[in-house]
């Protein structure tokens, strides 16, 4: 497919090129990002947003745009865009000649007879992110960059305060901050520069986006002033902008040497892989942890379990110990059998049910592709059987094991599951009871955690738990399965059934260890594919249900009132692909992979070289959501592995 590309056509015209969002990050969960234009249309967008630990664990706007100006034959050329009452001023975009992400994100500028390339990168393990300008055609001008800050909270605006901002000179550049609590900005550049210093407010910039969301989109910049110097023809210039002064000697060679370092980016498989990355970060701690989603997710228990096998474990260069150190870092919250929702430590939450089940799928695929289970048994014996007994004797939100081996539990007032868009104080799909994933999930983390026990000779914990599964898997049959229906319950209580056709019966038949016979899983998913999928994913309702809403937008109330009632999840398609393949095996293989490479198109249509959250139901199937989900990404990585080793097996 060679790189992701756009044109002068296509960049210029701003209804396409401010709907286009890239995003560049380093390990430490920091990230630049912003509209392809160079407008920010989101409260989230920035040049340079990092953690800043000493408040918490969240993230912070310092740097929300580094506006460009060059001089030429005594002609001003502001190549920045901002949006003031609606109307984009100035109109940078109108100079982009080109954009490209063959590695990183480059831009060419064309000014009459001049052209200048702009690349942007971070270096690896500092919140340090480089941006190289190159004068690669016409003669010597003069260039500027005008830092525009707000140093807040990424969920929160920032209006004028009056104080004075107190500018500190270093090498090549500036120093500064907004309040005492954050982190200085410099910016430094790689040749000597001059600095004008005539900082002011900006008053209402709009975020559009979030105007379209229903929230607050204006908010006050303040600009400490102009930073410029001269560029020469082929001698480009380096701005470092870190939360630390740097050393600004090679720094050219410096941004050269990372960049050398980074993969070629020429097929769908690069660019998730390259978008997979961008999950993974260290902890203050030194753990590692999963980011849910850009730009707003942080880290979620559960998805970082569904995420992490296809973000370290099935890629072309597998990463098992950073799969097992996420593990190790997300066992640390573990209390009373659950694992966190969202938040950590001292704030975080415990409002999921299946969070800790999935914990046994993803350290399930780590045995299965290191086969060190002797090993596992070993270091996570404890957290195993903590989270199985408190799971069968009652945890929090009354979940608890019954006589039959299967799981009951849950609040109707709390949403516990992964459908848990909730509308005023009331879960939109309820699932309290017995739900179809748990006890499928359940099922699979005794039967594993048994495989573990009985490999390393553990025949304690073999005797005590080798009676579950056997009563179980009857009474989830039982329990679910209609013959007539050909497809499972998706909640049940003691005398009442949800039949609501959705797709969490996927995971049933997706499972190492299956609670389905072979006749109820091809049943199960031949109705989910006639009733559910779709190219870029599974509804989480079939259309043919009264409550079915097949377009995500809206404010808040009217989004999340759609998110799972049939709006599209592509992360979703990994269980199927398992559990089609598993079944249908080759005659399976072209449909699947169509499914797969259709997803190329989605590089270029809302998160450039990512895959987004979710997707419209209804033609043309529309990306919504984050620009770029962790579940989203992992699970189509996956899905490449498995359809790669279903045309390897010999029929």
């Amino acid at each position: 497919m060679g790189s992701v590309k756009f044109d002068r056509k296509f960049l210029t015209d701003f209804n396409n090129s401010s709907k286009r969002e890239f995003i560049e990050t380093n390990d430490l969960g920091a990230y630049c990002s912003s509209t392809l234009a160079g407008v920010n249309t989101r409260k989230y967008h920035g040049t340079f947003v990092v953690r800043q630990p000493q408040i918490d664990s969240h993230s912070y706007v310092l740097l929300n745009v580094l506006h460009e100006v060059a001089e030429v034959d005594d002609r001003i050329y502001e190549l920045g865009v901002h949006q003031y009452s609606f109307t984009a001023y100035p109109r940078g975009f109108v100079f982009q000649d080109s954009f490209e992400l063959a590695k990183i994100p480059t831009w060419i500028y064309e000014l009459d007879r001049h052209k200048i390339k702009k690349e942007i990168q971070f270096t690896p393990n500092k919140n340090q992110l480089l941006i190289k300008y190159t004068l690669i055609k016409g003669d010597n001008i003069r260039f500027g960059v005008r830092p525009f800050s707000s140093f807040r909270r990424i969920h929160k605006l920032r209006t004028v305060d009056s104080s004075d901002v107190e500018v500190g000179t270093i090498k090549n550049g500036i120093s500064y901050k907004l309040e005492d609590h954050y982190d200085k900005l410099h910016i430094q550049t790689s040749i000597p520069n001059e600095f004008l210093g005539n900082g002011k407010w900006h008053y209402q910039a709009e975020y559009l986006e979030e105007l379209n969301r229903g929230y607050d989109f204006k908010e006050d910049l303040y600009s400490v002033g102009l930073i410029s110097f001269d560029l020469k023809k082929d001698e480009p210039v380096v701005i470092s902008i870190s939360t630390q002064e740097e050393h600004v000697e090679g720094i050219n060679a410096k941004f050269n040497k990372v960049l050398k370092d980074k993969p070629v980016l020429d097929s769908l498989g690069a660019y998730l892989e390259k978008a997979a990355d961008q999950f993974i970060s260290k902890t203050e701690d030194h753990g590692v942890e999963i980011g849910a989603g850009y730009h707003w997710f942080g880290r979620w228990g559960r998805d970082t379990f569904l995420a992490l096998p296809g973000l370290t474990l099935y890629r072309d260069n597998p990463q098992p110990e950073v799969c097992k150190n996420v593990l190790k870092t997300m066992l640390k919250d573990l209390k009373g059998g659950l694992l966190t929702n969202i938040g950590v430590g001292a704030t975080a939450q415990y409002n999921s049910a299946d969070a800790s089940l999935w914990f046994f799928w993803a350290l399930q695929e780590y045995a299965d592709a290191t086969g060190d289970y002797i090993e596992i048994w070993k270091d996570f014996k404890k957290e195993i059987v903590h989270i199985l007994e408190n799971y069968k004797t009652g945890t929090l939100f009354n979940i608890h094991m019954k006589e039959n081996g299967l799981l009951y539990g849950g609040q109707k007032d709390i949403a516990l599951t992964w459908m848990d868009a909730v509308v005023d104080g009331v879960p939109v799909t309820p699932r309290a009871g017995y739900v179809v994933e748990l006890n499928a999930l359940w099922y699979n983390a005794i039967c594993f955690s048994l495989e573990l026990a009985d490999k390393s000779g553990d025949h304690e914990f073999f005797e005590k738990w080798s009676a579950i599964p056997k009563k179980l898997k009857p009474a989830f049959k039982d329990m679910f399965w209609d013959e007539k229906r050909g497809y499972l319950a998706d909640v049940c209580e003691e005398n009442s059934k949800d039949w609501s056709f959705r797709p969490n019966q996927t995971f049933a038949t997706a499972l190492k260890y299956s609670v389905c016979d072979e006749e109820m899983s091809k049943s199960v998913l031949i109705n989910v594919k006639d009733k559910l999928l779709t190219s870029r994913g599974l509804m989480t309702l079939s259309q043919d249900d009264d409550k079915y809403i097949g377009i995500y937008q809206g404010d808040q109330k009217t989004r999340d009132n759609s998110y799972h009632q049939g709006i599209v999840w592509p992360w979703l398609l990994g269980h199927f692909t398992k559990g089609y393949l598993s079944l249908f095996g080759k005659s399976a293989v072209d449909l699947l992979s169509e499914i797969y490479q259709g997803f190329e198109e989605e590089l270029y249509s809302y998160g450039i070289g990512t895959i987004a959250e979710i997707y419209d139901a209804e033609p043309p199937f529309k990306a919504k959501g984050t620009i770029s989900q962790a579940w989203s990404v992992a699970e189509l990585i996956r899905i490449k592995a498995l359809l790669k080793q279903q045309k390897n097996v010999k029929q």
